[in-house]
């Protein structure tokens, strides 16, 4: 059967409408980590609690809201794999986009007591249910419409706009900071970020009504059903691919969002700082994504993510302890955290591509999508609860090297099992 007609210049309109939804995703997820200590004070922040209790606690709203993601890549893949990849993009955008900004209207825990943080966390549930569906939808979109020989480029797109959520809701938060009182930010500034939602996402539907459905749904869809992918195969390839991704998940939001708070709370590092350090880290980040997305196309996906997990494995730790010292200036604060983020974009680059190459089309949505939030719910979202936690119980500032470590070296031997040549095959083959 020949394949569908693809019109010109799709290939592009599906790169856009694929990353705009993860940018707004991923834009609010760093606002709300970023503005983690001032969101503990105005919603979590209960009589008689200390202000790492309150932390914690927003944390464990953090966390909630990725235990929902895994639902919402089951519910929304079944549907983005049953009536197609560009319909259900746009039902979880328009809903995302809604939750977002109605953050930013939730009266704090002064004025309406514990309804304050119940909403807020209700609003988070939500947030995870949609974004759940975000993920494993954009990246079919990408690189179902890649070229052969190009998946690994094309998926480290979807990376790249996270790396860009990262960088536009930290330099929000920045800005504010810059321009506004701290009781100003407090009291009503850091509403701001959340409101931006909504024109990000005006424009992000437009985007995605426009574009077309991918050539291999489109394929998949006027062929007969001789077989259904088996339950027992796709579960198989879920388990591995979170694995696969488990590092992945832990570094990113070790070192690219929660490490303001860890800075401030554990290290006693000003806020703006800390904010600064933060974004230095996402600037290494977005800077070997794409680079690494493309070195993949030509040696593999395995050679280049059991490199960046390795170096994370040996790193970790040193690269704290340096963070740590009362020696160390501004300038190699940055620099660290520029080393731990280009090493996490080099596990975001090929990411996404290999995670489809372990799913047919018919199951791709829901597998890959289902792969990534389980990991992003156990190993990102837990991240700070855990970390927190651990610090406060231990005393010991050295937690988050040993937790990434941990995670490295479970995808090490899940890395290791990826087949050399993934990324020289078709996506059906």
């Amino acid at each position: 059967m020949p394949a569908p007609h693809v019109a010109p210049n799709a290939h592009k309109r599906a790169l856009m409408a694929g990353s705009i939804g993860n940018f707004i995703e991923w834009y609010e997820f760093a606002v709300y980590g970023f503005l983690a200590t001032v969101i503990a004070k105005n919603f979590f922040q209960l009589s008689g609690e200390t202000g790492l209790t309150s932390l914690i606690l927003t944390y464990a709203s953090f966390a909630i809201a990725f235990f929902f993601r895994p639902l919402g890549a089951v519910v929304f893949g079944r549907i983005g794999d049953r009536i197609g990849r560009k319909p259900t993009l746009i039902i979880v955008l328009v809903m995302m986009t809604l939750a977002t900004a109605a953050i930013g209207l939730v009266p704090v825990y002064a004025s309406i007591g514990l309804a304050a943080p119940l909403i807020i966390t209700g609003l988070r549930i939500l947030q995870g249910l949609f974004a759940g569906g975000e993920y494993g939808g954009a990246v079919s979109l990408m690189t179902e419409f890649a070229p052969r020989g190009k998946r690994g480029l094309y998926g480290a797109w979807q990376s790249f706009t996270v790396a860009l959520g990262l960088l536009a809701g930290a330099g929000v938060v920045a800005l504010l900071s810059t321009l506004l009182t701290p009781d100003a930010l407090h009291d009503w500034g850091w509403r701001i970020p959340f409101f931006l939602a909504l024109p990000m996402g005006v424009v992000a539907l437009w985007l995605r009504v426009s574009m077309e459905e991918t050539p291999s749904f489109v394929q998949q869809q006027k062929q007969p059903v001789t077989e259904r992918a088996r339950f027992t195969d796709t579960l198989k390839a879920i388990v591995i691919g979170i694995g696969r991704v488990m590092v992945w998940s832990a570094a990113g939001y070790t070192y690219l969002v929660i490490m303001p708070a860890y800075l401030q709370s554990a290290l006693h590092t000003g806020f703006n700082q800390a904010l600064l350090i933060a974004v230095i880290s996402n600037i290494g980040f977005a800077l070997t994504i794409i680079p690494s997305g493309i070195l993949s196309d030509r040696i593999g996906r395995r050679a280049v993510m059991v490199l960046a997990t390795a170096l994370l494995l040996i790193l970790a730790l040193p690269l704290l302890k340096i963070l740590q010292a009362e020696s160390s200036t501004l300038a190699i604060k940055a620099l660290v955290v520029l080393v731990a983020g280009g090493l996490v974009g080099m596990l975001a680059g090929p990411g996404p591509a290999m995670l489809a190459e372990m799913f047919p089309t018919r199951v791709r949505y829901t597998g890959l999508g289902l792969a990534y939030s389980l990991s992003n719910a156990l190993f990102s979202g837990c991240a700070g609860l855990i970390i927190t936690g651990l610090i406060k119980e231990t005393g010991n500032v050295d937690i988050p090297a040993y937790y990434v470590m941990a995670t490295a070296v479970v995808s090490m031997a899940a890395l290791m099992t990826l087949n050399k040549n993934d990324h020289l095959r078709s996506l059906e083959e």
